[in-house]
């Protein structure tokens, strides 16, 4: 019996190297254990489900520096490894009826870095901006912003600890030292340690919950899947609602108070200085203001790789971090078959060399795949042009948020349960002060009404792709729906390697070390070659 047991042991000590399954009392399961039968987490009525916005008064968001220092200082990546942007904002902004921006060329954009602390011997010099939030209407207010500046550094060493600091040393205004990791190489073998995946963040007081939580896991990069700030919430004399609709229905325009941007990038500075943050547009970011504009505050106040991965728009882009190629889709901008990001996407798709970076990670606001009533269907438009197109490809893992709750699937194509098929997660739980989603378009009398589905920024009424049944919500938790909960919470990505991926979703209302879902997502190259042309289901 005691040669059994040891037996056992060395059986699961050599699973244990040949897979990163752990060897111990929690199984955790993996897609190769799929399809699972949909489950549904009953509803904590205990939760705080309506979140608070942080006043401005707060003292983490405060402004504390003087003069032309730097502030609300983040990092992003570039196209690979061998570069980093750095960002950040000199100057105090400006709102009233008659702002005067301040003068981009009146300071530097430099950053003084290198591989130790007191020796930072390298400089580069970037480029700096000021954009205005204009509402040309009686007694609404205009904002113009303190000076943004971009820098990016090349000639980086891969998984090196940089010391930095950035501002105009003519000015004797410099910030502190920070430090960040840069990216591995791409190649098989190599990943980001964790990278911290969260949506629809907002700035209350869930969110110090979620970025608390999310720091204790020490990520090496964040995906943030749109909805920032929610400045959009607000009146421009700071006067706010958790609907705006239902509370300011006969603004002339839709108003935004722009100061919670600079709040948040100040709230964030302690983690986006250190670690990379890259972010993609949600609907609250589009921010319509005159001249027909839209997303001014997020285009100007982060950095994105959008140039060096071949985009025109800040919209959409892609990088590499380790053997993970990252796709980042506007779902706000023209994507059918005749736009540019289409074009853009199928030559980025066709670039991607598996044996370089075998994981292929997509990203987008709005989901594809929710069983939840806010924002059903929404996205059936982009679905219906963009779907077929990265299945053929073999994407395998698709980040959502939107949706106000946690969600993750079977994997799926065209509704349809499907090996080959990527595993959508929807993570819009971050904690901003939109209530949570808690309703199913499955529950009796929680299916909307079809045609009041599409978002008009979005396009027309795409969703004729009904049930088996024939109706436009199924009659119970649909099959490609394996986990949906109601809660505030981040995810943390681990790659293991080249085919096994660790993914943990994190609760707010759990200790750090407790986990509120965790599966390992598994690739199959050999079962699902990635076909490069387009499939043909005909």
């Amino acid at each position: 019996m005691t040669f059994h047991d040891n037996s056992i042991i060395f059986l699961g000590l050599l699973f244990c190297f040949l897979s990163p399954v752990r060897f111990s009392a929690v199984h955790i399961p993996s897609t190769l254990d799929g399809p699972f039968v949909p489950v549904t987490v009953p509803l904590d009525t205990s939760l705080r489900g309506k979140a608070i916005d942080l006043p401005d008064t707060d003292p983490r968001i405060r402004r504390r520096v003087t003069g032309f220092e730097p502030e609300q200082i983040s990092l992003s990546l570039s196209s690979d490894h061998d570069s980093i942007w750095v960002s950040w904002i000199t100057g105090e902004f400006q709102i009233g009826k008659n702002v005067k921006p301040l003068d981009p060329t009146s300071i530097n954009s430099i950053v003084q870095f290198g591989t130790l602390r007191h020796s930072l011997n390298h400089e580069a010099k970037g480029h700096s901006l000021v954009y205005s939030q204009l509402y040309p209407f009686d007694g609404l207010l205009n904002y113009t912003s303190g000076i943004i500046h971009h820098v990016r550094i090349t000639g980086l060493k891969p998984s090196t600890v940089y010391y930095y600091r950035c501002g105009d040393p003519s000015r004797w205004a410099m910030s502190k030292i920070h430090h960040f990791r840069t990216m591995p190489v791409s190649r098989p073998s190599s990943y980001p340690g964790r990278i911290a995946v969260v949506g629809d963040l907002g700035l209350t007081y869930n969110t110090t919950d979620t970025i608390s939580h999310l720091i204790h896991n020490s990520p090496d990069l964040i995906l943030l899947i749109g909805d920032v700030s929610y400045a959009n919430l607000y009146l421009t004399n700071g006067t706010s609602s958790d609907c705006y609709s239902c509370s300011f229905p006969e603004t002339p325009i839709h108003e935004t108070y722009q100061p919670r941007w600079d709040y948040w990038g100040r709230f964030m500075e302690n983690l986006t200085s250190k670690v990379p943050l890259m972010v993609v547009e949600g609907n609250h970011e589009i921010e319509l203001q005159a001249e027909d504009k839209k997303f001014e505050a997020y285009s100007s106040r982060f950095a994105f790789p959008f140039k060096e991965s071949g985009s025109s728009s800040t919209l959409y882009y892609s990088f590499n971090a380790g053997g993970i190629h990252f796709i980042m889709l506007g779902a706000y901008i023209a994507y059918d078959k005749s736009a540019e990001q289409y074009e853009w996407l199928k030559k980025d798709l066709a670039e991607v060399d598996r044996s370089v970076t075998p994981w292929l990670v997509a990203s987008w606001h709005p989901p594809w795949y929710s069983s939840y009533t806010a924002h059903y269907r929404e996205a059936e438009c982009m679905k219906e042009a963009l779907e077929e197109l990265l299945y053929s490809y073999g994407t395998d893992i698709v980040f959502n948020g939107h949706v106000h709750a946690y969600e993750r699937s079977n994997r799926v194509y065209n509704y349809e349960l499907d090996p080959c098929g990527a595993v959508y997660i929807v993570i819009g739980d971050g904690g901003n002060r939109e209530k949570m989603a808690i309703e199913h378009a499955d529950e009796p009398g929680k299916c909307p009404e079809p045609l009041t589905t599409p978002d008009p920024f979005m396009g027309q009424f795409c969703g004729w792709n009904f049930t088996t049944s024939g109706k436009f919500c199924w009659d119970r938790q649909p099959d490609y729906s394996a986990l949906r909960e109601s809660s505030f919470g981040h995810g943390i990505l681990e790659m293991k390697n080249e085919t096994w991926a660790l993914w943990t979703w994190y609760r707010n209302q759990d200790s750090n070390s407790q986990v509120g879902d965790q599966i390992y997502i598994v690739r199959e190259p050999d079962r699902c070659p990635h076909h490069n042309p387009l499939v043909n289901h005909s």
